[in-house]
């Protein structure tokens, strides 16, 4: 019954983790250390977040807050205290001369390391001029997906390249441990000879023919949970900043000219 508890509560904080901007922050968060990583004294911690909540610990980090470590695991951010027998849920902001999101900078290195890694199996739509380049987290049966997509031309125009990168809102799995069907549409397009025209098509709503290939589908969406995704359209930047929903081409435009000159 305990063990339930604790499944249903990490389950909760999984897809609750909210994203935010990352606009107007003064200061850092603190630097990942070797000795943070490695040192002997966060065994009980990596053993509890195992047994207890399930949680596979990648990294431990120092916090803001004395007393409390980043703990980044499969399922997200979390904090606690050094044995692991104290969590905290939530965001740590500093202020002072202005608001710094810590939270949101540490998942920002993720985002950009996660970025690098999946490149070679992005779907993409290069702008002949590029400006700016955005990736997105993307599934065909989501509206306003499908929005944005049917506007492609127009954020090209902006010289907005969009690279996706799947994530069935469905899971990877239904509830007999089956592949979804999400994942099955998804894993056929990102199969197929021609990927983009697949997308397209599939969007516009048009039957997806399946194939079978070799995918980092279900890693990108694990991926995607970890950092902070709960639902498509998710928009990151080159920076690794986050921001959910649809956004249209003029005003995703503004933002991104906004942010590359410091304003």
């Amino acid at each position: 019954m305990r063990n339930n508890f604790f499944l249903g509560f990490i389950l909760f904080l999984a897809t609750s983790m909210g994203v935010s901007y990352a606009y107007n922050a003064k200061g850092t968060s603190p630097e990942p250390t070797a000795q943070a990583q490695t040192s002997a004294e966060f065994v009980e911690l990596r053993a509890n977040f195992a047994t207890t909540l399930q949680l596979q610990v990648l990294s431990i980090n120092p916090s803001p807050i004395e007393g409390l470590v980043e703990v980044m695991t499969n399922q997200g951010l979390f904090y606690a205290s050094k044995d692991g027998r104290t969590l905290v849920h939530g965001k740590i902001f500093g202020i002072g001369e202005g608001i710094v999101n810590y939270t949101e900078e540490s998942l920002a290195k993720v985002r950009v390391k996660g970025m690098k890694q999946f490149e070679d199996s992005m779907i993409v739509f290069p702008a002949k001029d590029e400006k700016h380049v955005v990736t997105v987290f993307t599934d065909i049966t989501c509206g306003y997906c499908r929005q944005m997509h049917s506007e492609i031309d127009e954020y090209n125009a902006n010289g907005i390249t969009i690279r996706y990168m799947a994530y069935p809102r469905s899971g990877i799995r239904n509830h007999k441990g089956e592949y979804s069907q999400g994942f099955k549409d998804l894993q056929s397009i990102w199969c197929h000879e021609n990927p983009t025209e697949a997308l397209t098509k599939a969007k516009l709503g048009a039957q997806v023919a399946q194939r079978i290939c070799d995918t980092k589908i279900e890693d990108e969406f694990n991926f995607g949970r970890q950092v902070g995704v709960s639902g498509t359209p998710a928009i990151m930047f080159e920076d690794g900043t986050m921001i959910p929903g649809y956004q249209p081409p003029e005003q995703l435009s503004i933002v991104l000219d906004k942010m590359k000159s410091g304003i």
